[in-house]
């Protein structure tokens, strides 16, 4: 009788977390150019160079319960502002290529780590980062915070942008890093989605 019970029970909690499962609800972080800052951290030897660009669009969905995530944020490379027009000329025309490579994206394909229904959660976004014509692989930390009706995010990565293949900006006279500083920061309303 007792091993019929123990039975029983497992079956009953099996069925429940199956049906949780399959209700899990979708994550649908909808990215507003407004409420988007994309900033970047530029050094050289004399200064450090701050600057920004604009979203263009943006989505990403994803399940908690399965980490599996699709989408797509598209910044305009255009856009890009430090604010030295001189400096700007030269990122666009010589750096950038921004006439002809007009956006930089990242399509994300995997989370590391577990995102909580409410609160904060930092994880690990794997996926495309593409500039300049090239996608490359690029493993991002995220901090997402996530209640009923409203999101936010931070991301901040490194772009090794000379080693991609772009131009390196330093002079005999100018050394400039061959990195670059990226801080993304986004809110939204209502993330939470039927899952289809």
């Amino acid at each position: 009788m007792k091993t019929t019970w123990n039975f029983s029970v497992a079956v009953v909690a099996l069925l429940a977390a199956a049906i949780a499962y399959a209700q899990t609800p979708e994550v649908a972080l909808n990215f507003v150019p407004s409420q988007t800052d994309v900033d970047f951290t530029l050094g050289d030897v004399l200064h450090t160079v701050h600057g920004n660009f604009k979203l263009k669009s943006g989505q990403i969905e994803f399940t908690p319960a399965t980490s599996a995530i699709q989408g797509k944020i598209v910044v305009d490379a255009t856009s890009g502002n430090s604010g030295s027009p001189g400096r700007d000329r030269k990122m666009h025309k010589d750096i950038l290529e921004s006439a002809r490579y007009s956006e930089v994206t990242f399509r994300p394909d995997r989370v590391e780590g577990n995102v909580a229904a409410q609160g904060k959660s930092t994880v690990q976004v794997h996926g495309m980062f593409g500039i300049h014509g090239a996608e490359h692989d690029i493993t991002v930390p995220a901090e997402i915070e996530l209640d009923a009706e409203h999101w936010t995010l931070s991301v901040h990565f490194v772009v090794p942008y000379v080693k991609w293949g772009l131009k390196d900006p330093s002079t005999f006279i100018l050394r400039v890093a061959k990195t670059v500083d990226i801080d993304l920061r986004a809110s939204g309303q209502n993330p939470w989605i039927a899952r289809r």
